[in-house]
């Protein structure tokens, strides 16, 4: 693939490369990335939502068989005989998914429960720069607007705006403002991501990225 033989001339250390692909579970919108084989999942939250399109306005975690991962800010306590949550700052990616095809979910919004499925599709023998992050090699689609209402929300959404003819139609269009469902901008996506701090990213500098990519000013 062109988008890594290109990282090859740029790249600086051993840590390995993960090819990931991440699907909306139940909707055509995924993304392929390629990310550091050491990055927590903390980093890699930040990661998905900044190449999603999501504005990390809610929580989330990861799921790997009956194990979760979560930002260390939100741990609760577990009840009785249940397993309590891991820090995913703690968590490094080529740990919990040391070979090639495994998978794992990541829930964003436990409202609406969007569930990512992440495949590890291939581990690159690549070196990686000190501040390689991510990198978006493809992916479909924009991601829903916050606050839809889940996959049957975001569904009755798509029948709205495609029918001018709808009760509804001038009310959800002024609600979603500048929302394409067909729009992918990988460079766009690529720019945002190469703001993402190494080794880790804070919630207010994630915060920032998220805000300059969807062009509000404060």
């Amino acid at each position: 693939m062109r988008q890594i033989d290109s990282l090859r001339s740029t790249l600086e250390n051993s840590a390995k490369a993960y090819e990931l692909n991440i699907v909306l579970s139940g909707l055509p919108i995924w993304r392929r990335l390629l990310v550091r084989g050491d990055i927590n999942l903390g980093l890699l939250h930040a990661a998905i939502q900044a190449a999603m399109g999501w504005t990390n306005s809610h929580l989330h975690h990861f799921i790997v068989g009956k194990i979760r991962y979560t930002d260390p800010a939100t741990l609760d306590e577990c009840f009785p005989g249940q397993e309590p949550d891991l820090d995913e700052n703690e968590s490094v990616l080529m740990e919990i998914a040391p070979r090639a095809k495994m998978k794992l979910l990541y829930e964003y919004d436990f409202g609406d429960s969007w569930m990512h499925l992440i495949t590890v599709e291939k581990i690159h023998n690549l070196d990686i720069s000190r501040l390689f992050v991510a990198q978006c090699l493809d992916g479909a689609l924009a991601c829903p607007p916050e606050d839809c209402g889940g996959i049957w929300g975001y569904t009755g959404l798509l029948e709205i705006i495609r029918n001018p003819k709808h009760e509804e139609y001038e009310s959800m269009v002024e609600w979603l403002g500048e929302y394409d469902p067909d729009a992918f901008d990988i460079g766009r996506v690529n720019k945002y991501l190469m703001k993402l701090k190494w080794p880790w990213t804070t919630e207010n500098q994630l915060a920032r990225v998220l805000m300059a990519r969807d062009r509000f000013r404060g």
